[in-house]
């Protein structure tokens, strides 16, 4: 079985979620016999394909980029020659110029789409793409949503109730690196004994200032990991609200990440708009024990953390109601263990590597069956 994976980031230039995802996805059901490539664009000169993690990493050049809509006019062709190679073609959704490509390249091979968000911000071009959106999900054979939260609350996936199911993401605990003694030691200097931890690219939907605005009348050390386009206007904000307890450690890798996870009190997470269709860095807090905070958005955010569960949910936009749900975990060191214990068994029960494989494995085979049943 060889699978074809089609997105327009992927590691390790590019470290967001959804290449997270796709990542665990390849290495989870290569343990199970399937063959998986990833087709991707680069800004980089270097187009060799190469191995990561067991499966084939293939680059197109970047000629140009819209609203976050990567444009690569060679990806047409590479598109339609992968595809010709292999079973199934998996697409990841939101990108536009993927389902143009789609079209252009006349794919004819089982399709599915792993419908990772809603597009929530391009309002105006949002109108003009939605012909060619709705043409796309008509066309694929499947439609994966990543949770059932998701699911029950996407205008677009309602459309699509009959071809479409809930698979959600999960993380493979044993890839991520063990942190050493010392990497520990050099983040309890940097960080002390009890803190709040973000883990994101800094974007506007993250909702960041949501969180520096709920500081301002606090104390309580907050570390924030990540870089991205907003970087600058949130330390600018951390500034005039004078919140020097506040560290901005930057982009880090996984072994410093994972140092963090485990030293931290709890997971800040105060994602406020739709675009934040699930939050990996949120279940990862899950994986490592943590209690959370996030907002209802009526996404897999509310999925992974359960209020009064694993941790506490707030209404978004909302920092009066945020550092509320801070000074509670806070003052309360039992309630937060017990939640973190809670979080990591739901982690075990529902988001791990292995069931998320199983499940897109089984799907990767009824969709190579029905077409050759159907032939």
């Amino acid at each position: 079985m060889r699978v074809l994976h089609f997105y327009k980031n992927y590691l390790p230039e590019s470290m967001g979620g959804v290449e997270q995802v796709i990542r665990q996805m390849c290495v989870g059901t290569g343990r199970l016999g399937v063959q998986n490539e990833v087709l991707t664009l680069t800004r980089g000169k270097d187009l060799r394909p190469f191995e990561f993690e067991g499966h084939l990493v293939r680059r197109v050049g970047l000629d140009l980029e819209i609203a976050s809509n990567g444009i690569a006019l060679s990806a047409f062709g590479e598109l339609k020659r992968r595809a010709a190679e292999c079973d199934v073609v998996h697409y990841h959704f939101p990108w536009p110029f993927m389902d143009l490509a789609h079209f252009v390249a006349r794919i004819d091979k089982p399709t599915l789409v792993t419908y990772h968000s809603d597009i929530v911000r391009q309002k105006t071009l949002l109108r003009l793409y939605q012909p060619l959106k709705h043409r796309f999900l008509r066309s694929v054979d499947t439609i994966v949503a990543t949770s059932p939260n998701y699911l029950a609350s996407s205008a677009v996936l309602d459309r699509y109730r009959d071809k479409t199911r809930t698979i959600t993401y999960g993380l493979d605990k044993s890839i991520y690196p063990e942190p050493e003694p010392a990497r520990l030691d050099k983040w309890r200097t940097v960080a002390g004994t009890k803190f709040f931890l973000f883990v994101g690219v800094l974007r506007y939907y993250k909702g960041l200032h949501i969180l520096l605005d709920a500081l301002a009348a606090s104390d309580y050390p907050v570390v924030i990991v990540g870089a991205g386009p907003i970087e600058q206007e949130l330390k600018a904000h951390a500034s005039r609200l004078g919140l020097r307890h506040v560290k901005f450690v930057g982009a880090l890798d996984d072994a410093d990440k994972v140092a963090l996870l485990t030293l931290c009190y709890a997971v800040a997470f105060p994602s406020h708009l739709r675009s934040e269709a699930f939050g990996i860095s949120l279940l990862e807090g899950a994986m490592y024990g943590k209690p959370m905070i996030s907002s209802e958005i009526g996404t897999g955010t509310s999925y992974i953390n359960i209020h009064q569960e694993t941790g506490l949910v707030v209404p978004p936009s909302d920092p009066q109601a945020f550092a509320v749900a801070m000074r509670t975990l806070w003052d309360n060191p039992a309630l937060a263990q017990q939640m973190g214990q809670r979080a990591e068994a739901r982690y075990q029960q529902l988001f791990t590597a292995d069931r998320m494989a199983d499940s897109y494995a089984a799907l990767y085979r009824e969709l190579a069956e029905r077409r050759a049943g159907a032939r």
